[in-house]
């Protein structure tokens, strides 16, 4: 891909996306964001083509990555990313959720600042975007980022529940979609933590609430550790 100029590199990445079909091609997705200049990807970002926009919402994670951690321009770059997670067009929202995975292997600090920060967003879906980025399981072999993870689900969790309930609809949903695998997964890298906290979110009343705990309790990760010894 790297010979290629901006107008084949945008010809290349249509016509080989996979669109329209079930699945786009992630790993085209992924090699764009390993080498893709940063004039193009800030090109494409918000682009009308879906996928486009995607491979460029990934590539921002690299963007961030690559910034000074104190200096202006992660800022800005981040800042960019959070618009991004406000797309209304799901493959964008996951490029997000990619970029900070990206984010997290090279800068696991770097990543908890994000994630802390989006987690009490008032966007739902940048909110969604915090938890789905950082609830990777390869992101939570330390315990700083494991505990990070469980601690931005039960903020979004909280979140949600005070919302008022005639409005939990459309991005509150994609929220609340997270939120019903995210949990089990911080949950199974600090399990010590997690499991009570996961205890304590059973006793709500609120009906979304137990449906991502009713959704948690069905993965494989959770129910293995719910299951009692013996």
């Amino acid at each position: 891909m790297a010979p290629l100029d901006a107008a084949q590199t945008r010809a290349f990445l249509s016509a080989h996306s996979g669109l329209p079909g079930p699945r786009g091609n992630l790993e085209l997705l992924a090699a764009f964001g390993d080498v893709a200049p940063a004039e193009l990807v800030l090109a494409l970002v918000g682009s009308d083509d879906e996928y486009l926009a995607a491979c460029a919402a990934a590539a921002l994670g690299r963007l961030v990555a690559d910034a000074d951690a104190a200096g202006a321009r992660r800022a800005e770059t981040v800042d960019l990313l959070r618009a991004q997670a406000s797309d209304q067009r799901w493959r964008v929202r996951e490029g997000v959720a990619m970029a900070l995975q990206r984010l997290g292997d090279a800068d696991a600090a770097g990543l908890r600042a994000v994630v802390a920060a989006w987690a009490d967003d008032a966007d739902p879906l940048v909110q969604r975007a915090a938890v789905a980025g950082i609830c990777e399981p390869r992101l939570l072999a330390t315990r700083a980022t494991a505990e990070a993870a469980l601690d931005a689900c039960r903020r979004a969790t909280a979140s949600l529940a005070e919302r008022d309930p005639a409005q939990r609809r459309g991005d509150v949903r994609v929220l609340r979609q997270g939120l019903g695998y995210c949990w089990s997964v911080a949950i199974a890298a600090v399990p010590e933590r997690g499991l009570p906290a996961f205890a304590a979110l059973a006793t709500s009343t609120d009906p979304d609430v137990a449906w991502i705990v009713r959704e948690n309790r069905k993965k494989s990760r959770l129910a293995r550790l719910l299951a009692p010894a013996g």
